[in-house]
C-alpha cells in the first residue's frame, strides 16, 4: 500500500476534500492533488502534522495499508469533514470577525476618550487642583482601553499569519454580497453619523457653555461612524481571500517564511515578493535621499552664493522649493512602484 492510497483512504474516512486537508496542513490544493498524483511528497513536518491529523504513525502512513485498520481502544472516532466545497477549517473566518470587533472598538475606544476629556476640560476634581487633571487623565484612559483592544488584536492576526501563511478561498460570491451589501449600508449609516456631529457643533456654537458640548458630540458621532465603517469594512475585506494570501510576504520576516508549514512553490513565491518589496523599499528609500539633499540644496545654495547671506528668507521662495522637493520624491517613489511592479515579474 503507498502513501497515495493511505492519504486517500484517511480522506475519505473523514470525508475530508483537498481543499480542507490542504488548509489544516497550511498548502495549496495543488500540492495536495501532486501528493495524491505521486508526482511529489510531502515534506517531514507535513507527514508529522497528516500523523496528528489522522491519528497514526509515521509508518503507518507512509509503508504500511491503513485502509482495513480498527480503532485502537479508547482511540476518539475520527472527526467528520463536511464534504463538498471549501470550508473554513483553520479558524480564519472567526479570526478576521473578531479583528472587525476589537479594531473598530480600540479606535472608537480612544475617540471617546477624547469626547469625555474635552467636556470636562477645566473641571477640577479637588479644590484648588489643576483643572486639566481631569481632561489629561480621560484622554489617557481612553487610549489605554484603545490599546488594549487593538495590541491584542495585532498579536492575534501576526500569530495567525505564521500558523497560516497560505488560505484557501472558501468563501462563496453569495458570502461576498452579503459583506458588500452590509458595508454599503454601514457606509452610509456611518457618514450619517459623522454628519450629525458636525450639526451638533454647529447647533450649539461657539458658546462658552455649549462649545464643549458640542465638541464631545462631534466626536462620540465620529467614534459611532468611523466604528461602523470600520467594522463593515473589514468585514467586506475578509472575504478578499487572495489578497490575504497576498499581505503574507509584506508582514512576515524571511525567517517566518522559511519556517512556514507551506509547500515550495508558495514558499518561493512568497520569498520572490518579499524581494521585491525590497526592492521597491530601497528604491523609493533612495528617491527621498536625493529628493531631500535637492531640497536642501534649493534652500541653502543661494545663501551661501548670495553676497549678502543675512538677506535669507526661510520662509521665501528657497524655503517653498525645499518643501516641494519631498512632494514630488513622493510621487517619483508612486511611479516607480508601480513601473516595477509591473515589469519587474512580481508573483
Amino acid at each position: 500500500m503507498s502513501f497515495r492510497d493511505n492519504l486517500q483512504h484517511l480522506r475519505a474516512e473523514r470525508n475530508m476534500t483537498q481543499e480542507q486537508l490542504a488548509m489544516l496542513l497550511g498548502v495549496s490544493r495543488q500540492s495536495v492533488t501532486k501528493w495524491e498524483a505521486e508526482k511529489s511528497v510531502p515534506d517531514m513536518s507535513r507527514l508529522i502534522k497528516m500523523c496528528q491529523l489522522f491519528d497514526c504513525t509515521l509508518d503507518d502512513l507512509v509503508t504500511s495499508d491503513l485502509t482495513g485498520r480498527a480503532a485502537r481502544p479508547g482511540a476518539a472516532v475520527p472527526a467528520a469533514v463536511p464534504a463538498g466545497p471549501p470550508t473554513d477549517v483553520c479558524g480564519f473566518d472567526d479570526m478576521q470577525r473578531r479583528m472587525a470587533r476589537r479594531v473598530p472598538s480600540g479606535v472608537a475606544a480612544i475617540l471617546v476618550g477624547c469626547a469625555m476629556g474635552f467636556l470636562l476640560e477645566g473641571v477640577s476634581v479637588v479644590p484648588g487642583g489643576d483643572p486639566d487633571t481631569l481632561m489629561i487623565v480621560l484622554i489617557l484612559a481612553g487610549v489605554v482601553a484603545g490599546l488594549a483592544f487593538l495590541v491584542p488584536a495585532g498579536m492575534e492576526y501576526a500569530a495567525f499569519q505564521r500558523a497560516h501563511p497560505y488560505v484557501e478561498d472558501f468563501y462563496t460570491e453569495e458570502d461576498r454580497a452579503r459583506a458588500r451589501s452590509s458595508f454599503s449600508r454601514a457606509l452610509v449609516a456611518g457618514v450619517a453619523a459623522i454628519f450629525t456631529g458636525a450639526v451638533c457643533i454647529f447647533a450649539l456654537g461657539e458658546s462658552p457653555a455649549t462649545e464643549r458640548w458640542g465638541l464631545c458630540l462631534l466626536l462620540v458621532f465620529i467614534a459611532a461612524g468611523v466604528w461602523l465603517i470600520t467594522r463593515y469594512g473589514m468585514l467586506l475585506g475578509r472575504t478578499n481571500v487572495a489578497e490575504y494570501n497576498k499581505s503574507v510576504a509584506e508582514d512576515l520576516e524571511i525567517e517566518d517564511i522559511m519556517n512556514a508549514q507551506i509547500d515550495e512553490e508558495w514558499r518561493s513565491a512568497l520569498l520572490e515578493t518579499k524581494r521585491a518589496n525590497g526592492r521597491v523599499a530601497a528604491v523609493c528609500g533612495v528617491i527621498m535621499i536625493l529628493a531631500t539633499v535637492v531640497g536642501l540644496a534649493l534652500l541653502f545654495v543661494p545663501v551661501f552664493s548670495s553676497s549678502d547671506p543675512s538677506g535669507f528668507d526661510p520662509v521665501g521662495t528657497s524655503a517653498m522649493w525645499f518643501w516641494v522637493a519631498w512632494p514630488v520624491g513622493g510621487m517619483l517613489c508612486g511611479v516607480a512602484t508601480l513601473l516595477m511592479k509591473a515589469f519587474g515579474g512580481e508573483r
